[in-house]
């Protein structure tokens, strides 16, 4: 009888908060179960000899946008499957009610059991999901969601005053309800998941993430952008700028002090963005803040995104900024102010992506999780692979309360791995990343370090640019203290 469903030989195994070391990995029933020097090939079903290429714990891309422009099975395909490429083994995706997802309001008694339904047959990852309370009514089934596997929300600052695309001045066109989307509903909402943390305070983390941008300056800033006819990701940018992130974190973290809420702050897409969550999360030690940025607001600015003519594919919000945000964003990860990095993966068909201010905003980028981390962190800026690991998967595992069942090499954890050969040079096309998006704003970006090969739960999924395993990914439930 074998001791092992699988062994992992010959690989470099990144540890978060370790090292590196050579090791051979035992998998046995979806779960690392021995870690060694050197396991005998007799004492495996199978073996997978890596020849020395660094294995990392799968990543957790915990910034996602599942149903948000297409069908939940469609999108739940597609993309869960782009995320092999990159090495994600597990993703949470956001999730609200009203326009661009179910295209309806209510209850989640009613709306959360569908979209997990309707995801489940259909992932290549395993998943979960945050849940924004958007009325009154659904602040009062945090609990209760809860108790379903949710152990992480959110609030939309700049809802308050303007839809999706800056278009109409009206929140309820997304909301779909009558009740305040203000900063009343959110006093109310942190309370309630705060009254949430303390009663689940030995068994994981239950937080509240913020999308920081103001929604009154928006309009104003938004309406000189248009009336100065300035086009393109730069008339974007000037609508959308760091001061409304500024002084939307500002907001956020007087409500997040007053309440001692657990408090996320997505996204940071600019230095002076940065720079206000930092300085708020230094002068309060107490509070439990999460800082977290994206590989776009890394890696592009306004001018350096791929952008054909008459096309923005490069719209997100917040949006891509300039060179200088990109290397303030940089230095806060090498120091470890920043905690987590995501791709806030959202699919858009290049229909919705024509002139600037008909254009859906969002954008895919899981597939470069590790790729884009690994060529632009690692191999450029020098940062260790093991400080890497923490960024895209040991620190938002615990963000959200899946570590350590996720985002570790641990015995007891689940086998979640990214197998990459560190030296692989290719541009990026989107062919490549095996998207449901025909298209990339990464277009041609040379990125040095790439998967060959993505294990989930000891089954190996990608392989070599295919996908060789099945949609059989599980939800997880959340913080996984309340629900072993």
């Amino acid at each position: 009888m074998s001791d092992f469903d699988l062994v992992v030989k010959n690989g470099k195994v990144v540890t978060p908060y370790v090292g590196v070391t050579d090791a051979d990995i035992g998998i046995l029933d979806g779960k690392i179960s021995a870690i060694e020097s050197s396991i005998d090939d007799d004492r495996a079903k199978e073996v997978i000899d890596v020849e020395g290429k660094a294995v990392f714990p799968g990543a957790c891309d915990v910034h996602f946008h599942i149903g948000i422009y297409h069908p939940i099975e469609e999108s739940a395909e597609n993309e869960t499957r782009s995320s092999l490429v990159g090495g994600v083994t597990t993703i949470v995706s956001y999730f609200r009610s009203g326009s661009h997802y179910l295209e309806r309001t209510g209850s989640y008694k009613e709306l959360f059991p569908e979209v997990v339904s309707r995801t489940t047959g259909h992932a290549y990852t395993d998943f979960s999901y945050h849940i924004a309370a958007m009325e009154n009514s659904q602040i009062d089934e945090i609990e209760w969601l809860v108790e379903q596997g949710v152990g992480s929300f959110k609030y939309f600052m700049f809802y308050k005053g303007m839809n999706l695309h800056g278009n109409n001045t009206d929140p309820k066109a997304m909301t779909m309800t009558g009740d305040p989307y203000d900063l009343g509903h959110l006093y109310k909402y942190m309370k309630k998941v705060k009254e949430m943390q303390d009663k689940y305070a030995d068994k994981g983390r239950i937080s509240l993430s913020l999308h920081c941008e103001h929604a009154e300056l928006l309009r104003i800033f938004l309406e000189e952008a248009r009336e100065k006819g300035i086009d393109g990701l730069q008339g974007y940018h000037e609508g959308r700028p760091a001061l409304t992130e500024q002084l939307a974190i500002t907001e956020a973290a007087v409500l997040a002090k007053a309440t001692e809420c657990p408090v996320n702050f997505l996204h940071l897409s600019s230095q002076e963005a940065f720079e206000t969550a930092d300085e708020f999360r230094r002068l309060n030690p107490q509070l439990d803040v999460v800082t977290e940025t994206t590989l776009h607001h890394l890696a592009l600015t306004w001018e350096t995104s791929y952008e054909p003519e008459g096309r923005t594919w490069g719209k997100v919000n917040p949006p891509i900024r300039e060179a200088k945000d990109n290397d303030a964003l940089w230095a806060a990860v090498e120091q470890g102010r920043i905690d987590q990095v995501v791709s806030d993966h959202a699919c858009v068909e290049e229909e919705n992506k024509g002139g600037l201010w008909e254009a859906y905003a969002g954008f895919g980028g899981t597939a470069l999780l590790y790729p884009l981390m690994i060529s632009d962190g690692h191999h450029k800026r020098g940062i260790k692979l093991e400080k890497i690991a923490e960024l895209v998967s040991a620190n938002p595992a615990q963000t959200v309360g899946l570590y350590p069942k996720k985002g570790t090499i641990a015995v007891g954890s689940d086998a979640d791995l990214a197998i990459i050969d560190l030296d692989k040079e290719q541009k990026v096309t989107a062919d490549l990343l095996l998207s449901g998006q025909q298209f990339s704003n990464f277009q041609d970006y040379e990125i040095k370090g790439w998967p060959v090969m993505t294990i989930r739960r000891g089954e190996l999924m990608y392989k070599d640019g295919e996908v060789v395993g099945t949609t059989s990914g599980e939800f997880i439930k959340r913080p996984i203290g309340v629900h072993k």
